[in-house]
C-alpha cells in the first residue's frame, strides 16, 4: 500500500484482551502519523471491519491467540484479499520456528507484547516506507531456526535461477534499502528496480520482503 510519508496511516488492532487492546489504542492515538484506529476482538471481526473500512487500514496489529478466528488464519485471509496491507504480529509467543512460520505466511513484522513503546513506534514508523521490521533479538532467533533446519549449499541453485543484477538487488533488499535507494545505488530507474523485484518474487515463489529475507538466508545468498 503506497501511503505517502506525509499522510496519516489508518490502522487496525485485533486482540481479544480488551484491557491490552484499549491500552495499545491509547498509545497509538498519541502518535502523530497514525490516522483512524479500528478495533477488533478476533480475526473474523477484523476481516469484517476491513471489508467495511474506507479507506482501508494500511497496517494491522494482530494477536495470534484469539477466539473464533486466530491470527494465523486471519493473516492468511488478509494476505489473500489485501496483498499490500502490512501485518505486524503482536504476541507473547517467541518460538523461533513459529516466527519463521508466520513470516512464510506473509507478515511484515513481529513484536512481543512486552515491547517498549519506543520500539513499537519505531516499527510503525519504519513500515511507513519499508516492507519489513524485526528487531535484532528476533532476527537472531529466526537465523538460528533457519540454520537448524539447514539450507542449500550457496552458489549451486540460485546462480542458475537469478541474474547477477537480480542477486545484487536481493542483497540490497535484505540490507533494508528501499526501491528508490536501490535505484540510486545501481544508477537505474525506480521502475527498473520494481521490475527486478517482481521477477525475483515470482522466481522464488515468495510474497513479500520478509519472505525474501528468509529465502536469501536459507540459500546462502546473504551471509548471516
Amino acid at each position: 500500500m503506497n501511503t505517502e510519508v506525509s499522510e496519516k496511516i489508518p490502522i487496525a488492532v485485533a486482540d481479544d484482551h480488551s484491557l491490552f487492546r484499549k491500552g495499545l489504542v491509547s498509545l497509538l492515538e498519541d502518535l502523530d502519523f497514525i490516522g483512524e484506529i479500528h478495533e477488533a476482538s478476533n480475526g473474523q471481526e477484523l476481516l469484517d471491519l476491513l471489508d467495511r473500512a474506507d479507506p482501508k487500514p494500511g497496517l494491522v496489529l494482530l494477536d495470534v491467540r484469539m477466539p473464533i478466528m486466530d491470527g494465523v488464519e486471519a493473516t492468511e485471509r488478509i494476505r489473500a484479499k489485501y496483498p499490500d496491507m502490512k501485518i505486524i504480529i503482536l504476541t507473547m509467543q517467541d518460538d523461533e520456528n513459529f516466527i519463521v512460520f508466520m513470516i512464510e505466511k506473509g507478515i511484515n513484522g513481529y513484536l512481543l507484547k512486552n515491547v517498549e513503546p519506543e520500539e513499537l513506534e519505531k516499527a510503525l514508523e519504519m513500515l511507513r516506507t519499508r516492507d519489513i521490521y524485526f528487531n535484532e533479538r528476533l532476527t537472531d532467533l529466526v537465523v538460528r531456526a533457519l540454520h537448524s533446519k539447514g539450507r542449500r549449499p550457496a552458489g549451486i541453485y540460485y546462480d542458475s535461477l537469478f541474474t547477477e543484477r537480480e542477486l545484487e538487488v536481493i542483497r540490497l533488499i535484505c540490507e533494508e534499502y528501499t526501491n528508490a535507494e536501490i535505484a540510486d545505488k545501481l544508477n537505474v530507474s525506480k521502475r527498473t528496480v520494481e521490475g527486478h523485484r517482481t521477477m525475483i518474487f515470482e522466481k522464488a515463489g515468495i510474497r513479500n520482503t520478509a519472505g525474501l529475507v528468509l529465502y536469501a538466508v536459507r540459500n546462502g545468498i546473504v551471509k548471516t
